[in-house]
C-alpha cells in the first residue's frame, strides 16, 4: 500500500465529511450562492475518491465506511438545501421523498441490527444512484427550474438501490464492503467491485 496515496485519497473523502459542517452553516445563514458551489465540489470529489482508491490499491474497510458517511452527509445537505432554498419542491415531491427516507431508515436499521454499523456495500446500483443523485442535486441549485425528470430518475434508481441493499443485509451474514450486487452474491461470491 502506498502511504502517500492512502492519505491523499482518504483526505479527499474526509473533505466531504468536514464540508458537511460548513454546508450546514451556509444553510443556517442562507448563503445559497456559496452553498451551491460547495455542494457541487463535494459531489465531484465523491466521483474521484473511490476510483483513485481502487486504481492505487489503497481501498480499505475504514476508507469505505468513511466514503459512505461522506456520501450520506453530502446527500443529506443537498436535501436540506432544497428544504431551505426551495421548500415548495419538497412539498410537491413529498411522497417519493418520504418513501426514499423510509427505505433508507429501514436499510440503516437492519444494517445496524445485523452488523452493528452502516452497510458500505458500494454496489453497482449504489454507484449509479450516486451519479443520478449528484447530478440532480447539482443541477437543482444551478438551473432556474428544478430538473423534475432527473429527480424522478434519481428517485427510482435510489429506491431500487435501497431495496437491493435491504436484501443484501438479509443475505450476507457478515459485514462486507464493495459488494457488486445481489446477482453476484446469489451466483456464489460477493466479488468486489472493479
Amino acid at each position: 500500500m502506498h502511504k502517500t496515496s492512502y492519505y491523499i485519497i482518504n483526505g479527499i473523502t474526509m473533505y466531504r465529511v468536514i464540508a458537511s459542517v460548513l454546508l450546514l452553516y451556509l444553510l443556517i445563514t442562507k448563503q445559497e450562492e456559496v452553498f451551491k458551489w460547495l455542494i457541487a465540489l463535494s459531489f465531484l470529489t465523491d466521483s474521484i475518491d473511490g476510483f483513485l482508491a481502487r486504481k492505487y490499491k489503497v481501498a480499505t474497510a475504514m476508507g469505505s465506511r468513511l466514503d459512505s458517511l461522506g456520501d450520506d452527509l453530502t446527500v443529506l445537505m443537498g436535501i436540506l438545501g432544497i428544504a431551505v432554498f426551495n421548500p415548495a419542491f419538497l412539498r410537491q415531491q413529498s411522497i417519493p421523498v418520504f418513501g426514499l427516507v423510509g427505505l433508507f431508515l429501514l436499510q440503516a436499521s437492519l444494517s445496524f441490527y445485523r452488523y452493528g454499523k452502516f452497510s458500505s456495500f458500494h454496489t453497482y446500483l449504489a454507484k449509479a444512484a450516486a451519479i443520478f443523485q449528484g447530478s440532480f442535486l447539482i443541477l437543482f441549485f444551478f438551473l432556474p427550474q428544478p430538473p423534475v425528470l432527473l429527480f424522478y430518475a434519481a428517485a427510482i434508481i435510489t429506491g431500487i438501490e435501497l431495496i437491493e441493499e435491504i436484501i443484501l443485509v438479509m443475505l450476507l451474514p457478515q459485514w462486507k464492503t464493495d459488494v457488486k450486487g445481489i446477482y453476484w452474491v446469489l451466483k456464489g461470491g460477493s466479488h468486489k467491485t472493479a
